[in-house]
């Protein structure tokens, strides 16, 4: 007696061995060992197995094979234990401060003069090139681009004095 079960751990010893030669870990391999064992009782209840360790063998690797394509078909199982929930969306306070900020700017585009305004906003909010913006207004490039950068200018220090 004490002859076959050392012999039988020695068989589920190799085949635990085996499966973690193939990247499993212990614990996945110890559950796949006893799944296999379990087949193998099942299997003996209506047939002889002649070489009951290769069926562990084969039937622990088949196992193994089902999980790893489960895995790759719905994704790694995680316990809700180990799951970290991050909330990206914004504090209050941050989204008043924004609102505030916008507030601040909206204040410092109405103060520019109407063609300055209408310039800075065809580039930056429309994304006009200086070119089609010169062409629609009949300006030089160069008009355009000082008219941008004296608003952006403004801006910035409408902003700062905040």
């Amino acid at each position: 007696m004490a002859a076959l079960v050392k012999n039988l751990r020695e068989t589920l010893s190799r085949v635990r061995g085996a499966l973690m030669r193939r990247g499993r870990s212990a614990q996945d391999a110890d559950d796949l060992v006893q799944e296999a064992w379990a087949r193998l009782a099942c299997y003996e209840r209506e047939q002889v197995v002649e070489r009951p360790e290769a069926f562990l063998m084969r039937t622990a690797i088949n196992l193994s094979i089902d999980a790893h394509r489960a895995q790759m078909t719905r994704g790694d199982e995680v316990l809700a234990e180990e799951v970290v929930l991050v909330d990206f969306a914004p504090t209050a306070e941050a989204v008043l401060l924004a609102k505030e900020r916008l507030a601040r700017l909206s204040v410092g585009i109405s103060r520019l003069s109407e063609t300055t305004r209408t310039i800075f906003l065809s580039h930056r909010i429309d994304g006009l090139p200086y070119g089609e913006i010169a062409r629609v207004h009949g300006l030089s490039v160069t008009t355009v681009h000082k008219h941008v950068a004296k608003a952006t200018l403004q801006l910035t220090r409408w902003m700062e004095d905040w």
